[in-house]
């Protein structure tokens, strides 16, 4: 409602700059983002909640400012949660169904995402299209959750 062309900021937009989100692949980016940012806030908060407030403290005690202690303190105690949020969220618009038919439709080649995709050629009975869309899409899974495990390794336990 807000970004089509009778909404708020999308008529905005359209007057302004002549810019129309509805049924372009920028408003299925938009759409995916909407969708997937609970996920990517959840994390980041869960990881900020875990940074020990006594290493911020001894930073401001050291004349550091705010932002710096965000910067320099926070923000790499945290950037661990923050890139789990991250992943699970690109895995989340990655089969974003609803939100994106909604507001992008589904134009083959310019705003057919994976999975409407996939939908299409099931209702189409061209069921070799959508195991091949499957696939494609379940190797793409594997491949950021194996890179997420080669930037984002576990913790080692201290030797005794």
């Amino acid at each position: 409602m807000l970004i089509g062309s009778q909404g708020p900021i999308g008529a905005w937009l359209l007057q302004h700059f002549g810019i129309r989100l509805i049924f372009t692949w920028q408003g299925a980016v938009i759409a995916a983002m909407v969708v997937s940012f609970p996920l990517v806030f959840k994390g980041a908060r869960a990881a900020f909640e875990t940074v020990d407030a006594q290493l911020e403290d001894a930073a401001r005690t050291l004349g550091i400012r705010e932002v710096a202690v965000f910067f320099r303190v926070s923000l790499p105690l945290a950037w661990r949660g923050i890139l789990s949020g991250l992943l699970l969220s690109f895995a989340r618009a990655l089969g974003e169904f609803g939100a994106t038919l909604m507001v992008a439709g589904s134009i083959p080649g310019r705003t057919q995402t994976l999975s409407i995709a996939v939908y299409e050629a099931v209702q189409a009975g061209q069921d070799d299209v959508a195991n091949f869309l499957v696939v494609l899409t379940s190797i793409t899974c594997i491949a950021v959750l194996l890179a997420s495990g080669r930037l984002v390794p576990g913790r080692v336990a201290p030797r005794d």
